[in-house]
């Protein structure tokens, strides 16, 4: 029996990298990576390398950097003026990001018959991004099949489901342990840093000191996986 297709939004970051191994197990992933005008660039070498390594029907990288533009001041991941805090800051939310990128992904989805569209928040994103919250997934997943409901009750298309590791309860450290029980130390590979790295010793690493470098470091301390993620500090 054919397997069914999923549409993996994959930052290459650490979550989205685990969650797509994961569904790899079970689906025929197509990976889909936005250069969304994000001071980490690096994350999209990491998502281009993993889309070979878990062997994804296809991968797209979509060019929609004039965001940038639109998005002004109003956070620190796309206005490099602003200094990337330790911890959570509201300048750190990006206006409707997951929005912007699960619609697009949905319309990926169904031009493929993809049954659902995956991306990589957890239990811990809950708190402080909206876009991460298991209400959305479902809003957002209705509002899409509403958008094409003709095609869907003719047979023509197929529902989709948004689906993530926070609708599943899972915390970052459990996403990582399932994610690692595929990838293992090839995962190290991912990048998760807000910033584009710090050079050191002719190469760059992640800065260690931005609220996702510290959440990183976090969740290999609770999953008791020994980090060889290279840490400016």
């Amino acid at each position: 029996m054919p397997r069914q297709a999923a549409v993996c939004i994959a930052s290459g970051g650490l979550d989205s990298v685990c969650y797509a191994a994961t569904l790899a197990r079970d689906y025929d992933i197509y990976m889909l990576t936005f250069s969304y005008g994000q001071r980490a660039k690096r994350e999209i070498d990491s998502a281009r390398h993993f889309a070979k390594v878990l062997k994804a029907r296809e991968h797209k990288v979509i060019d929609i950097s004039f965001m940038k533009s639109l998005y002004g001041r109003s956070n620190a991941l796309t206005d490099s003026r602003q200094k990337l805090s330790k911890d959570f800051t509201q300048n750190l939310v990006v206006p409707v990001r997951n929005a912007i990128f699960i619609t697009i992904a949905g319309a990926w989805a169904m031009s493929i018959n993809a049954k659902i569209v995956a991306y990589g928040a957890h239990a811990g994103d809950v708190p402080h991004y909206a876009d991460c919250r298991p209400e959305f997934a479902r809003a957002i997943a209705q509002a899409l099949n509403t958008g094409d409901i003709d095609s869907i009750k003719t047979g023509v298309r197929q529902e989709i489901e948004v689906v993530s590791p926070a609708a599943q309860g899972m915390t970052k450290s459990e996403l990582l342990r399932a994610g690692h029980a595929v990838l293992g130390d090839r995962l190290f590979a991912t990048w998760s840093c807000y910033s584009n790295g710090v050079r050191k010793a002719g190469r760059y690493t992640h800065c260690g000191a931005c609220e996702s470098c510290i959440s990183r470091k976090k969740a290999f301390t609770d999953a008791q996986i020994d980090d060889r993620t290279l840490y400016a500090e």
